[in-house]
């Protein structure tokens, strides 16, 4: 049984955490989520999906073996973090994680997501 909801609940405890999904990044969609961010989180999980994909396939057409850990994109007032899941086997999903960057400590809610993504189970 999927844990999801427990563990968007546990990211929502981060210190200037506005939303927080669990997105499916082969399709797009939004398998869970959580806050309440000035923004659609189904419209920016689906959005980012293309994030997600584009850096993986720029990693394979470089013969970049690595795992894809997180990205950082860093707006004026908040943070987006998005952990990729370790997956074998099924989709590529990842965990979109929204902060307000006045609030947000981000070497602690990285941390945060690191510890907490995990434990997700779908």
């Amino acid at each position: 049984m999927s844990n999801i909801d427990k563990i968007l609940g546990e990211l929502m405890r981060i210190d200037g955490a506005s939303g927080a999904a669990v997105v499916d990044a082969d399709s797009g969609m939004v398998l869970g989520m959580s806050g309440n961010p000035s923004f659609s989180l189904e419209y920016a999980g689906a959005g980012n999906s293309e994030v997600v994909r584009a850096k993986l396939r720029t990693m394979s057409n470089l013969g970049i073996t690595d795992t894809l850990e997180d990205i950082l994109i860093t707006l004026s007032n908040q943070y987006h973090l998005i952990r990729v899941l370790e997956t074998p086997g099924l989709s590529t999903l990842f965990v979109y994680l929204v902060l307000d960057r006045a609030r947000a400590n981000l070497a602690l809610a990285r941390h945060k997501l690191g510890e907490q993504t995990p434990k997700i189970e779908i």
